[in-house]
Formats: structure tokens, C-alpha cells, sequence
């Protein structure tokens, strides 16, 4: 078995925005907190791969140090980009622009903000990471530290749900892991683990 999982950054600096890519805010001290509070007593983890946000690489390369394996960073595990809406609060957003974040939010594959990141590019080069990393790492536990969107988009295509479905439903809350699991017998499939 190889396990992967998926660890989204604790709470950063300036309270709740949209921050794709755009925007590479620190965590605040309530997410650092929220970060080591999420690391089990017993971490298994044999690698750490990290987005190259602040928000996600310093607590990474921090347990790193600590557990004494290595950290790499994945570009391709950066969040999503958010366009006209990177640094902006949803309170602004809805002042100032209308129904638009109603429509973003009952469906996102449609109803992307100017300039932002089209979904399904997204999710494909997300997949292509995990799935590499799943065959350089075959037998180990692996840890992503990383962003809602990344688990979102690995859960879509695990589950073989819909990306509008499952970017609309499922909320990831601050320092939330998603655990997967993949067999190292030919034609298994990766599997999610609630």
C-alpha cells in the first residue's frame, strides 16, 4: 500500500478572502496552532510535499525538520487562482459585485471570477502530481500540505464526482486532512479514507 495525505494550511494572516496563487499570505499564529494540532502523535509520514505558498511550505518544511525526512515543493500544488477576486473578502465581493458570488458558488465550473484559473486545467495538473508522486513513492506514507482546492480536485477524481459537485459541496475546514490510500496491485484504483 502506498497512503497519501492531503493536509490543507491552517488559518493565514488577514482572515477569510479568497487567496488563490495570487495572494501568498503566512499563516497567523491561530494556524500554526491549528497545523501542529492536526499532526498525529505518531506522525507516519516518510515524505513531505508542499505548494509553494507561505501558507502551506513553512509548516511543511518546519515538520520536516522536525521529523527529520524530506520536503519537497510541487508548484503544481499551488491553489487554484481566483483572478479579480485574489485578496478580496466575500463581504466585498458581494457589495460590490452583484450576485456573482451566488453564482460562483452554486456552480463554480461556470461562473469563474475574470481572470481566474478554469477548473478543469486545475484539477488535471493536481492529478498529474498525485499520480506521480504515488509511483515515485510506491510503499510509503506521504504527506501533501497544500489547499482546499487540492483536496477538492484529488476527492473529485477519487470518487468520480462531478468537479461543479464536488467544489460546491464539500467544504474543507482550516488544517483538515484527506487521507487515500493506493494499492500496489495492478488496476487498483486510489481510494479515499473517511
Amino acid at each position: 500500500m502506498t497512503n497519501l495525505d492531503i493536509l490543507r494550511h491552517g488559518e493565514p494572516e488577514g482572515g477569510r478572502r479568497y487567496r488563490g496563487h495570487g495572494v501568498d499570505d503566512p499563516l497567523s499564529e491561530k494556524g500554526w496552532q491549528q497545523m501542529w494540532q492536526a499532526v498525529p502523535s505518531t506522525p507516519p509520514w516518510q515524505t513531505i510535499v508542499t505548494s509553494p505558498l507561505a501558507r502551506c511550505r513553512h509548516f511543511a518544511e518546519a515538520l520536516a525538520t522536525k521529523l527529520q525526512v524530506p520536503c519537497c515543493i510541487e508548484d503544481n500544488l499551488k491553489e487554484i487562482g481566483f483572478g479579480v477576486w485574489e485578496g478580496r473578502t466575500p463581504a466585498d465581493i458581494e457589495a460590490n459585485d452583484g450576485d456573482a458570488l451566488q453564482r460562483f458558488i452554486n456552480d463554480p465550473l461556470h461562473n469563474r471570477p475574470q481572470g481566474a484559473e478554469p477548473l478543469e486545467p486545475f484539477a488535471e495538473r493536481v492529478w498529474a502530481v498525485y499520480q506521480r508522486r504515488l509511483q515515485q513513492h510506491q510503499g510509503q506514507h506521504i504527506l501533501f500540505v497544500a489547499h482546499a482546492g487540492v483536496i477538492r480536485a484529488v476527492t473529485s477524481r477519487i470518487l468520480g464526482m462531478p468537479l461543479d459537485a464536488v467544489y460546491s459541496k464539500l467544504k474543507i475546514e482550516y488544517a483538515a486532512i484527506a487521507r487515500t490510500r493506493q494499492s500496489d496491485k495492478p488496476g487498483s484504483g486510489p481510494v479515499l479514507i473517511l
